[in-house]
């Protein structure tokens, strides 16, 4: 895969080595030949490429990069490279909000809550422009310069597009299934889409919580109306 990126890609990027590879996509790091920045390349894997196809790829990517806010990473470009589909993100100089909490087991009330409000806050807004993130989870919850940024709005689905096939139907599951709700799988289709965001939600803010019970922390969450 990655000589085949390179070659395609070449007049634009020029990519250098795999950074990271996930359930749905693979990630590289590359320099923007025209901005001279480094960038990460998120490829999507083939079996997914062909679920989606390029032309929903590239209206699913459109929609997410009209996402402008200060804790969304952006998107650059998006393509089609020799039939691997890819959009194109800054690369963040930092850490992921699983990397952190391997590191330092906890995070203390008042960080907890800042991460938990600029979360939500990127979450809030995408759903008032008609976007549910497909995959919230540490992962791709980045911490760089004292700022949370939510990741991997790339392949997000319009809450309006309700009248085409999904991939769950075609038997291609969308997600982690650890911070995924039951109706997302494709056994179970009942439930609205704000739902399970708000469940996927539920479950990292309980996940902070219980890490500040458990090393004698107050809460100011209880349980949370996300669940509800």
């Amino acid at each position: 895969m990655l000589e085949t990126l390179r070659e395609a890609l070449a007049e634009a990027y020029a990519v250098e080595r795999e950074l990271g590879r996930g359930g749905m996509a693979t990630v590289f790091l590359a320099e923007d030949l025209k901005h001279r920045r480094n960038v990460a390349i998120k490829v999507l894997h083939q079996e997914l490429s062909a679920q989606i196809g390029p032309e929903r790829f590239t209206r699913e990517v459109e929609i997410a990069a009209r996402l402008q806010h200060p804790h969304i990473l952006p998107l650059y470009d998006s393509g089609n490279a020799a039939g691997l589909l890819y959009y194109v993100m800054p690369l963040v100089e930092g850490e992921s909000l699983r990397d952190r909490l391997a590191r330092e087991k906890q995070l203390s009330q008042e960080e907890a809550i800042r991460i938990i409000t600029e979360v939500a806050g990127a979450l809030s807004y995408a759903h008032s422009r008609g976007v549910v993130h497909r995959d919230i989870k540490p992962e791709n919850i980045l911490l760089s310069g004292g700022t949370a940024v939510v990741a991997d709005f790339g392949i997000a689905r319009a809450i309006d597009d309700a009248d085409e096939q999904s991939l769950t139907k075609a038997g291609t599951i969308i997600g982690t299934p650890t911070y995924m709700s039951p109706n997302h799988w494709p056994a179970s289709r009942t439930g609205s889409r704000f739902a399970a965001a708000r469940k996927r939600m539920a479950r990292w803010m309980e996940q902070q919580s219980s890490t500040l019970k458990r090393f004698g922390h107050p809460t100011a969450f209880g349980r949370s109306r996300f669940a509800d």
